[in-house]
């Protein structure tokens, strides 16, 4: 065993990170807010808007929630330009954090031929939809696969918009692209939306298929749900304050386990995850934030986070860049697609069956 194998099993025995613990908590329920959709596989909301969901449709929409209600109207529709295929489709939304302002959105695709796209279009605040004229591709990649596209946007503290990058699929990073530093596959990527002509660069790397990352909006940390190929799925953590660039250790590593017998690239530091869970508690993680609202005072501070396939979801808290205070929670959602927030820091739960709902007390 590696000097590297041994510290990632040592921290899975002092961290209790290799299943998810039960820890006794306040009974939570989740609320349902509306079915009926198409494959919803994200829910966002700019901050300045308090009365509106937006709701991501797989097959190429985003839906309006005003006031709890469903608009006729959405706010894009692009159904005519995406692949539904396998894991493809219309995957996120990002706001602008001076929507309010510049009205600009950012959406993350797959198009007809199966490759990545990330683009920026404004939005029309007369008509609330988006000006087809306006659309701007800021990131391109080709996917040799149907599977792994990532597909998460979101901004980070520091301003810069953040794309969740799958290895490219097959199973096993067949090419090794997580641990290439030329590939953009496998990887955090982050570009400043601000500077025209500007280049997605590595934020992270070695990652499967980050499905679903998010940043606390309290302290600008930065979550990191990955999936597992086999064995063991992952919650990974970077604190704001961290400087450099993180390793988070697929092809060599799932989760703590050792995958390939491979040393891993030796750019940046190399972490471990904060949490795992076998394939007894769900195949498929999908990760979630830090609760920051006000209608459940009880959650605030908590990490959620959840498994598609059995709809189990689980919180925790992190101190000192460890999870503590690990818990199953009372409640399952059946093909739990995605979480959200909504401008208040709500947190909502996506079924891809085409429903959302939101955490109650």
């Amino acid at each position: 065993m590696s000097i590297i194998s041994s510290l990632v099993t040592a921290a899975c025995a002092a961290l209790s990170l290799c299943s998810p613990q039960s820890e006794q908590g306040p009974t939570l329920r989740l609320q349902r807010v509306v079915s009926g959709l198409s494959s919803p596989t994200h829910l966002a909301a700019p901050r300045n808007e308090t009365t509106r969901l937006y709701v991501v449709e797989k097959t190429g929409r985003i839906r309006v929630l005003v006031n709890g209600r469903l608009r006729a109207q959405p706010l894009l529709d692009i159904r005519n330009q995406v692949s539904t295929g396998s894991e493809q489709g219309l995957l996120s939304v990002a706001f602008h954090p001076s929507y309010k302002q510049n009205r600009r959105l950012y959406i993350d695709y797959t198009d007809t031929n199966g490759d990545t796209r990330v683009v920026e279009y404004r939005s029309s605040a007369r008509t609330g939809r988006v000006i087809p004229g306006t659309r701007r591709q800021l990131f391109f990649a080709k996917q040799p696969y149907a599977n792994h596209n990532g597909g998460q946007l979101a901004f980070g503290p520091d301003g810069y918009l953040y794309i969740g990058m799958g290895d490219g699929g097959s199973g096993g990073d067949p090419q090794n692209y997580a641990q290439n530093l030329g590939s953009t596959l496998g990887k955090l990527l982050r570009i400043n939306v601000n500077r025209r002509g500007a280049r997605a660069t590595i934020a992270g790397y070695g990652l499967r298929n980050p499905w679903r990352f998010s940043f606390d909006r309290a302290t600008g940390d930065l979550y990191i749900a990955d999936v597992g190929q086999s064995s063991q799925e992952e919650i990974d953590y970077t604190a704001r304050k961290s400087e450099g660039l993180e390793n988070y250790g697929w092809r060599v590593f799932e989760g703590t386990a050792r995958y390939r017998n491979e040393t891993p690239n030796g750019t940046g530091r190399l972490v471990a995850p904060i949490a795992t869970y076998g394939r007894s508690d769900g195949c498929s993680v999908t990760g979630g934030f830090v609760y920051r609202g006000t209608r459940v005072p009880e959650a605030r501070g908590r990490y959620f986070y959840g498994d598609f396939c059995s709809g189990k979801i689980w919180s925790l808290r992190v101190s000192g860049g460890r999870a503590t205070q690990e818990r199953r929670e009372p409640f399952t959602v059946s093909s739990l697609s995605s979480f959200g927030e909504d401008a208040r820091g709500e947190l909502y739960a996506v079924s891809l069956d085409g429903t959302v709902f939101r955490l109650a007390r």
